[in-house]
């Protein structure tokens, strides 16, 4: 039954996600993860069994203590002994213990599943975590973080969850329908029959009442979407509005909206609500019938008082375990579906490896050329067109240019988180493609615009380029980072812990950590975002005089945004559509009037106009 947005629906109208390839994926699950339980899960199925049996018989036995009781109370009547109180005692007893044997298969059936799913939600998430290492940084590019997050996090739950409670739901759901109907059968093949006559004229109203509330779900669904999105448009707008005096006509087109919602929403909701009514009215009507039969059968002798009572109690149980199987396929949708989006990200394909035999980066002393490199992120749009520049060792390199120009790309090449499509990037004369990706990255040190600290202490975060770096080495590159100072004056100096309540850290200061980690690292190469665009100036010169520090005698590339503070660069690259239009030093490009005085003059006059 299709649900409001074209997916199939649970139990009472709830949508349900479907998996794109159930039987796909469910195959997997079950070969890559799952057929390592195999014992674990056998001892589910066989105490499951065991349990929903024990449980089924219980109402047959119940039902001789009845009719022991019954019989007693005849014989007494016709002045016989009377009610045998002993026999009735032994009946309970072994009811009592019945009930209590089927207790303890539950909890050991309970207690297995758990440890599986746990296990193989502990698995994936490991498998997870080591699949993320190996992607390369384009997947993350085209996926949004929340995307990622919402795999590791609520699908691997719902795998958990679903897996756990799905499974034995559907073992006892399945034993205790077919259980029933045997001992319904055992008891009476004519009461059976008109049980099982129900089914089909509830199963036929409810599909009906529920077709008819579907289109009513999906304008409820939709209405709901145009009233949020009026009020998150309002509200973001709020000053506008009031400023060209729009409450009114606001007001009207929310009334008007909210009105469709509550006619939709009325009906959709009283259609379902419908559901479990007309359920208990015809399982009523069907216990009445039973209930006439059974006295029919009671007084022509061929039934027992005790068994009628079995019978009912059967016949109420019987649209449980239907209820059940409903609900479980459900959460195995919405189990598989999940499964699915986990299994999709586990085979996206991974980094290229590293060559066979990688070179050594012993005494690399930092000089880098590009060698007429041409990249594009798509295979039909090229970025890069013919990028060569040759850069000496210690030498200070500006990249400059509009947005767009390919600025950033380059620096993404350089740390290989792409590779070229054509040309070359060597680092002493060696092409970077020939060396261990985490060998090459050691000799780079980045300071983005964005400072990235985690939650931990403020030693731990400087050490984070460095984890066997001592103390004193921490202190040390603090001081060049001239953040040492404003370090001691906070509570517990480099042992407080940073995190969102760090209040009393800015973000120059935080930019002054990240300076100190990158100088403990003593990269031989360095990238640098400027980012003293949104500092004050004092924390500005700060920040400048700490990069000279860590620009000494290294190779720096620095993407500027504002060409002021790149004057002394000794040689400047001034990029545009990808590729090198201008290169030299700030007077002589300057001196040419070509596309970086424009690019100087034009910032220059709006920073005169500021």
């Amino acid at each position: 039954m299709p649900g409001p947005m074209g997916g199939p629906r649970g139990p009472l109208g709830k949508q349900t996600e479907k998996a794109k390839d159930f039987k796909g994926t469910t195959k997997k699950l079950i070969k890559n993860y799952l057929s390592n339980y195999k014992l674990a899960i056998m001892i589910v199925i066989l105490f499951a069994i065991g349990s929903t049996i024990f449980s089924i018989v219980g109402p047959k036995i119940l039902g001789n203590a009845t009719t022991e009781i019954f019989n007693g109370l005849v014989s007494k009547l016709s002045g016989g002994n009377g009610i045998d109180f002993g026999k009735i005692a032994q009946i309970l007893l072994t009811l009592l213990t019945l009930y209590l044997i089927s207790a303890l298969f539950s909890l050991i059936q309970g207690f297995t599943m758990t440890g599986v799913s746990q296990k193989l939600t502990y698995r994936l998430r490991n498998d997870l975590v080591a699949k993320i290492n190996k992607l390369p940084m384009y997947y993350f590019d085209k996926k949004a973080k929340g995307e990622v997050l919402s795999i590791i996090t609520n699908d691997i739950d719902t795998v958990s969850q679903n897996l756990n409670q799905s499974i034995t739901q559907i073992i006892t759901a399945i034993c205790t329908l077919i259980g029933i109907l045997i001992m319904m059968l055992s008891i009476s093949v004519e009461m059976t029959f008109i049980s099982i006559l129900i089914l089909p004229i509830t199963i036929f109203i409810v599909k009906n009442i529920v077709g008819k509330s579907q289109k009513y779900f999906k304008k409820q669904q939709d209405y709901l979407g145009h009233v949020n999105g009026q009020v998150e448009e309002i509200y973001g707008g709020h000053t506008i509005v009031k400023a060209f005096n729009g409450e009114e006509k606001a007001v009207e087109e929310f009334s008007k909206a909210n009105k469709e919602l509550y006619h939709s929403a009325w009906k959709s909701q009283f259609l379902s609500g419908l559901i479990h009514p007309i359920m208990n009215f015809v399982g009523n009507v069907g216990y009445v019938a039973v209930a006439i039969l059974g006295g029919y059968l009671a007084i022509q002798g061929k039934i027992t008082v005790g068994n009628i009572q079995s019978f009912i109690q059967y016949n109420k149980q019987f649209t449980q375990p239907i209820n059940q199987i409903a609900q479980v396929s459900a959460m195995l949708q919405a189990m598989v579906a999940a499964a699915e989006r986990v299994f999709e990200f586990l085979e996206e394909k991974e980094e290229a490896e590293d060559v066979q035999n990688p070179k050594s980066i012993e005494g690399i002393k930092g000089n880098v050329s590009f060698d007429h490199v041409q990249f594009g992120y798509d295979e039909d749009r090229v970025i890069i067109n013919d990028f060569s520049a040759t850069i000496k060792d210690g030498q200070k390199i500006a990249i400059v240019g509009p947005t767009g120009a390919g600025k950033t790309t380059i620096v993404k090449l350089l740390m290989r988180f792409y590779d070229v499509n054509k040309g070359a990037i060597l680092v002493d004369g060696i092409n970077i493609q020939d060396f261990k990706r985490e060998d090459l990255r050691k000799m780079f040190g980045m300071v983005l615009q964005d400072t990235w600290l985690f939650g931990g202490t403020i030693k731990d975060n400087i050490r984070y380029s460095k984890p066997e770096a001592s103390d004193s080495e921490v202190i040390e590159a603090t001081k060049a980072a001239h953040v040492h100072h404003f370090i001691k004056t906070l509570p517990k100096a480099y042992d407080m812990v940073l995190n969102e309540e760090s209040s009393n850290v800015s973000a120059g200061q935080k930019q002054l950590l990240t300076i100190a980690r990158v100088i403990l690292a003593d990269p031989k190469i360095l990238i640098l975002d400027e980012a003293t665009s949104s500092i004050d100036t004092r924390t500005e010169i700060q920040i400048q005089s700490a990069m000279d520090n860590l620009m000494k005698g290294r190779t720096s590339f620095i993407i500027a945004h504002r060409l002021s503070t790149i004057k002394n660069a000794d040689l400047i690259l001034v990029m545009n559509h990808g590729d090198i239009v201008e290169q030299g030093n700030h007077e002589e490009l300057l001196k040419k009037g070509g596309f970086y005085a424009d690019l100087y003059n034009s910032q220059f006059e709006i920073e005169e106009e500021n």
